[in-house]
Protein backbone atom coordinates (compact mmCIF):
# COMPACT_ATOMS: atom_id res chain seq x y z
CA UNK A 1 0.00 0.00 0.00
CA UNK A 2 1.40 3.39 -0.99
CA UNK A 3 0.93 6.29 1.39
CA UNK A 4 0.54 9.72 -0.27
CA UNK A 5 0.94 12.60 2.22
CA UNK A 6 1.39 15.65 0.00
CA UNK A 7 2.38 16.78 -3.46
CA UNK A 8 5.86 16.37 -4.85
CA UNK A 9 8.48 18.35 -2.96
CA UNK A 10 6.27 19.07 0.06
CA UNK A 11 7.99 19.81 3.37
CA UNK A 12 6.43 18.77 6.67
CA UNK A 13 7.14 20.48 9.97
CA UNK A 14 7.74 18.48 13.15
CA UNK A 15 4.15 18.66 14.41
CA UNK A 16 2.87 17.35 11.09
CA UNK A 17 5.45 14.56 11.12
CA UNK A 18 4.48 13.58 14.67
CA UNK A 19 0.81 13.31 13.65
CA UNK A 20 1.53 11.41 10.44
CA UNK A 21 3.87 8.80 11.94
CA UNK A 22 2.38 8.56 15.44
CA UNK A 23 5.68 9.22 17.22
CA UNK A 24 6.61 11.99 19.63
CA UNK A 25 9.57 14.35 19.30
CA UNK A 26 11.91 12.44 21.63
CA UNK A 27 11.31 9.16 19.79
CA UNK A 28 11.78 10.80 16.39
CA UNK A 29 15.13 12.31 17.41
CA UNK A 30 16.27 9.09 19.10
CA UNK A 31 15.46 7.10 15.95
CA UNK A 32 17.25 9.70 13.80
CA UNK A 33 20.42 9.09 15.88
CA UNK A 34 19.97 5.35 15.36
CA UNK A 35 19.54 5.82 11.60
CA UNK A 36 15.99 4.44 11.64
CA UNK A 37 14.11 7.68 10.87
CA UNK A 38 14.60 10.19 8.04
CA UNK A 39 16.75 13.23 8.77
CA UNK A 40 15.23 16.69 8.39
CA UNK A 41 16.48 19.42 6.11
CA UNK A 42 17.37 22.90 7.34
CA UNK A 43 14.80 25.53 6.40
CA UNK A 44 16.36 28.45 8.24
CA UNK A 45 18.53 29.35 11.17
CA UNK A 46 16.18 27.72 13.69
CA UNK A 47 13.79 25.74 11.51
CA UNK A 48 13.85 22.25 10.02
CA UNK A 49 11.39 20.18 8.05
CA UNK A 50 11.13 16.72 6.58
CA UNK A 51 10.58 15.90 2.92
CA UNK A 52 7.13 14.31 2.60
CA UNK A 53 8.68 11.73 0.27
CA UNK A 54 11.12 10.64 3.02
CA UNK A 55 8.27 10.27 5.51
CA UNK A 56 6.26 8.27 2.96
CA UNK A 57 9.21 5.87 2.54
CA UNK A 58 9.41 5.52 6.31
CA UNK A 59 5.68 4.77 6.57
CA UNK A 60 5.96 1.97 4.01
CA UNK A 61 8.09 -0.03 6.49
CA UNK A 62 8.49 1.76 9.85
CA UNK A 63 10.22 -1.13 11.61
CA UNK A 64 12.60 -1.87 8.74
CA UNK A 65 13.44 1.69 7.64
CA UNK A 66 17.11 2.62 7.48
CA UNK A 67 18.55 5.97 6.41
CA UNK A 68 20.12 5.49 2.98
CA UNK A 69 23.92 5.57 3.00
CA UNK A 70 25.03 8.64 1.03
CA UNK A 71 28.08 6.75 -0.22
CA UNK A 72 25.79 4.09 -1.75
CA UNK A 73 23.69 6.77 -3.45
CA UNK A 74 26.79 8.41 -4.94
CA UNK A 75 27.94 5.07 -6.39
CA UNK A 76 24.49 4.27 -7.81
CA UNK A 77 23.88 7.80 -9.15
Amino acid sequence: MTVQLRGAGAILRRGQVEREVGLKRSTIYQRMQEGTFPRPIRLGERAVGWRASDIELFLQNPTGYRVPNLDDEARDG
